[in-house]
């Protein structure tokens, strides 16, 4: 791989984009990359913690239409190959799917493609200098990577009908008013601030915040009765698990519990 590059230290994977010149613009071979960057993550037991980020000024800014593979992909002039976009889709289906926390560190651009890369995390933490856009309209384009789905979950449906029709861009100000993002710092405090959270996530039990997420993500899409069952079958892991055991034991001897996935 040549545009995802991957890092990893104590628990905590970052994923880099690698076309700062291009403001991080996805290639067409970029969409393969990331899905199975995200794939691998997903099956590596000692990754606890995803952070996705940008190099360079920004954090991504979409697709990489002047890519001759992207254009390639949209064969027959008048819309995008199903296959092509396929390939987009199962790049965000694996972010989503990821069974480890997810955060965005975003700064300057994240539109189209990109802005839904950042929805698609857990957490959204944003410099002060971010611009956020769905761009895809005053592209001649659709919504894609799976903002028709996380837009109204997140912002509500005349909301991100607003923000996806027009295409306006908004400061980071206005995205954290919207519910966008997480939490809005000074540019030169994100990388202290990401890391922390990371390492705050690392530091907890991995299955029970895997099971809390997927019970988070399937809320919207359940009944009450669903819910409870859920979360009854998921106390029911949470109990015969080793790191709950570990953290009654560490709060009867006030003590930091040390969780290993198990």
């Amino acid at each position: 791989m040549d545009f995802v590059v991957v890092g990893r230290s104590e628990g905590i994977v970052t994923v880099t984009l690698t076309a700062p010149a291009k403001k991080n613009a996805i290639p067409g071979r970029g969409w393969a990359e990331l899905r199975d960057t995200f794939l691998a993550i997903a099956d590596e037991r000692e990754d606890r913690v995803v952070v996705v980020r940008g190099s360079g000024d920004d954090f991504c800014s979409g697709a990489d239409l002047s890519d001759p593979e992207a254009a390639a992909g949209m064969q027959g002039g008048r819309g995008t190959s199903v296959s092509w976009m396929r390939v987009v889709g199962q790049a965000a289906l694996a972010l989503h799917e990821l069974p480890k926390p997810t955060i965005a560190a975003v700064h300057g651009v994240a539109a189209g493609a990109g802005l839904n890369l950042a929805l698609g995390c857990d957490l959204i933490l944003a410099a002060d200098d971010a611009r956020f856009s769905e761009i895809f309209s005053r592209r001649g384009l659709n919504l894609d990577f799976g903002g028709t789905w996380l837009l109204p979950r997140l912002i509500g449906l005349h909301k991100a009908k607003e923000f996806a029709l027009f295409g306006d861009v908004i400061s980071a100000k206005e995205a954290e008013g919207l519910g966008v993002v997480n939490r809005i710092v000074p540019a030169g405090e994100l990388d202290a601030t990401v890391a922390a959270w990371a390492q705050r996530l690392a530091a907890l039990p991995p299955i029970n915040v895997s099971i809390i997420k997927k019970a988070l993500n399937n809320a919207l899409s359940m009944s009450m009765s669903e819910a409870l069952e859920f979360e009854a079958l998921a106390q029911n892991v949470a109990f015969s698990s080793a790191d709950t055991a570990e953290a009654m034991i560490a709060w009867i001897e006030k003590r930091e519990p040390r969780f290993r996935g198990e």
